[in-house]
């Protein structure tokens, strides 16, 4: 019953509206749903050199499947996707966004930089979650919606269809900007795209004359050129521009009272920190685990929390310390404080606890002293 193959009765017929481009990937339209009454962006696999569609079609199918694994207001969405793979072709349908490049947008309305850079960084966080690197950055592959929502367009498809066939040189070549010094050990990662969003920021701040961007220090890290004096990634850069607005926000006194009693308790139960641990980020998720916890320990007064809260906000290896105990009542409030709280003041919540995991020690290595290992 579980191979059972589903036929649908009919296809779906859509109506062309207009040509958008012709590029190295191949065509791209505009085609209307008349039963739902909607417009899509629809790509073409079909390389400008022939001799390299059977090479890439492989890439192709590989990028619907990462793109199906994309669900953010800042990326823009895939709906579906045809394939043909005995005629080596294949088409995606996308979301249609209505608005202008980023560039365009923001030497039209400055006042909303700050806004516009904080929606680019969630985009590109999302995508580094996903380990999908975007390989293209610049003004055209952001796009900011008539409603003013970014959306990062035409990641993981065009990279891949390139005149050459060694694609992981063919980054470096034709950049809008300075190469960063990655670029000279053949090396691009999460850090080089965070350089090149801040190279795109730096610029269009300059050219347009903004004064007031309230991000300067961290644009600055950005677009080090050295990676070594660069901020790491998009996550480490959310969680600085999340922790900046703490102070922004209005937080009652019993919210902080709340957040300083979970939050040093976990600190001081956490006494190492594996170098490839990463932080679960999604806070919704965090709070169920959180409240799982606290039903299996609410009849306590205190609880070693090593692995039931750690593991909360943890994910990889650590060391903790057998001699510190967490309070149920801090929990029990910590908690509290979520439920009540907006989405905006979840996510800084979120970004002050990473800061205070940052300042925990790190090894490569299992040390060799008393604490207990994970």
């Amino acid at each position: 019953m579980s191979n059972r193959i589903v036929q649908f009765l009919r296809k779906r017929d859509l109506i062309f509206v207009k040509e958008l481009g012709q590029g190295a990937c191949g065509k791209t339209v505009i085609l209307h749903d008349d039963v739902i009454d909607e417009d899509f962006v629809c790509k073409k696999y079909a390389p400008f050199h022939d001799s390299l569609r059977s090479e890439l079609f492989e890439n192709f199918v590989r990028e619907i499947k990462l793109l199906h694994v994309l669900n953010h207001q800042n990326v823009v969405r895939v709906f579906n996707y045809y394939l043909y793979p005995e005629k080596l072709t294949g088409y995606i349908l996308m979301e249609l966004v209505i608005g202008r490049d980023i560039e365009e947008y923001l030497i039209l309305k400055p006042e909303k930089a700050n806004e516009i850079f904080i929606q680019t960084i969630e985009g590109f966080q999302h995508l580094e979650k996903n380990e999908i690197l975007h390989r293209d950055i610049r003004p055209q592959n952001i796009l900011v919606s008539e409603e003013g929502v970014v959306k990062i367009i035409d990641f993981g498809f065009g990279k891949l269809i390139a005149a050459s066939v060694d694609f992981d040189k063919s980054i470096s070549l034709n950049w809008w900007c300075e190469p960063p010094m990655d670029f000279s050990t053949q090396t691009y990662d999460y850090t080089t795209e965070v350089y090149f969003i801040g190279k795109l920021f730096e610029k269009i701040i300059i050219e347009a004359g903004i004064e007031q961007f309230a991000y300067k220090s961290l644009l600055m890290r950005m677009c080090a050129s050295d990676p070594s004096s660069r901020i790491e990634s998009f996550g480490k850069a959310l969680q600085e521009i999340l922790a900046e607005k703490f102070s922004e926000i209005d937080f009652s006194n019993a919210e902080l009272i709340a957040y300083r009693g979970f939050a040093i308790d976990l600190s001081n139960i956490i006494s190492k920190i594996e170098n490839e641990t990463k932080y679960y980020n999604d806070v919704q998720d965090i709070q169920i685990k959180l409240e799982d916890a606290y039903r299996k320990v609410m009849l306590e007064d205190a609880f070693p929390a090593n692995t039931i809260v750690i593991r909360c906000f943890l994910n990889g290896a650590y060391y903790f310390s057998n001699r510190t105990f967490m309070e149920v009542a801090n929990l029990k409030r910590f908690i509290e404080l979520l439920r009540s709280c907006s989405k905006e003041k979840k996510n800084i919540i979120l970004s002050n606890i990473f800061s205070r995991l940052d300042a925990i020690p790190r090894y490569d290595e299992k040390p060799n002293y008393d604490d207990i290992p994970f």
